[in-house]
């Protein structure tokens, strides 16, 4: 009884985030997921974004285990704001489908054209859920290292960009660009794959042109 009832669960949640994509695709919003360990930057990358691309709305719903931290700097930005944390649901270190599905039912999404989702800051728990974004996103900082995609491989298979930050650090740490990227292609061979730094702006361009192109060719 209990693998039916969990089967059951997972096909209540799978088809909410099916019916979330549509939904945002047909409102002509880009929604990526982005998904990393805690302290890969992602907060940082959002809000370079948000700065650098004029002209183009954002939504963020952000997802902790406790506080409202990032929330509180993306609603700075003027950037509208949603928070999810999972405290009070026993500390769950993902977001599931139908608890996006309620926050979107509570927000303005009027003007809105890209939607970022912070996932929690976990490699392994959030890679199991499909949220129904149109990209997943992992983050991979490099002072994580090397090994990540090999250790924690969900997280890069079931994403369709990589974005390795913090690049700018790579002079004072002993490890290789290239391994990183030669691990997550042997995790994902398809796995289109930008190195960036959100503080100096390096390679930011082509994280943004990426955001330009698939928001466009949702609406087209």
């Amino acid at each position: 009884m209990e693998v039916k009832v969990m089967k059951k669960l997972l096909e209540a949640s799978e088809k909410k985030a099916e019916e979330i994509r549509k939904e945002l695709k047909e409102r002509g919003i880009l929604y990526l997921n982005l998904m990393s360990s805690p302290g890969s930057g992602k907060t940082t990358i959002i809000e370079r974004t948000v700065r650098e691309m004029k002209g183009l709305g954002f939504a963020v719903i952000e997802g902790d285990i406790q506080t409202t931290l990032d929330a509180q700097k993306m609603a700075a930005l003027g950037v509208k704001t949603y928070q999810i944390n999972t405290g009070p649901f026993g500390g769950e270190c993902h977001l599931e489908a139908p608890w996006i599905a309620t926050a979107l039912s509570e927000m303005d999404l009027s003007g809105v054209d890209v939607l970022f989702v912070e996932n929690i800051g976990n490699l392994v728990c959030p890679a199991e859920f499909d949220i129904g974004a149109h990209f997943n996103v992992v983050v991979l900082s490099v002072a994580e290292g090397e090994d990540k995609p090999l250790k924690y491989p969900l997280a890069f298979r079931v994403s369709q960009l990589a974005l390795i930050s913090k690049v700018d650090l790579l002079p004072y740490l002993d490890v290789s660009l290239e391994k990183i990227k030669e691990n997550i292609r042997g995790v994902n061979p398809q796995m289109k794959v930008i190195p960036l730094s959100a503080k100096t702006g390096e390679n930011f361009a082509e994280w943004l042109e990426f955001i330009r192109e698939n928001r466009n060719s949702l609406v087209s």
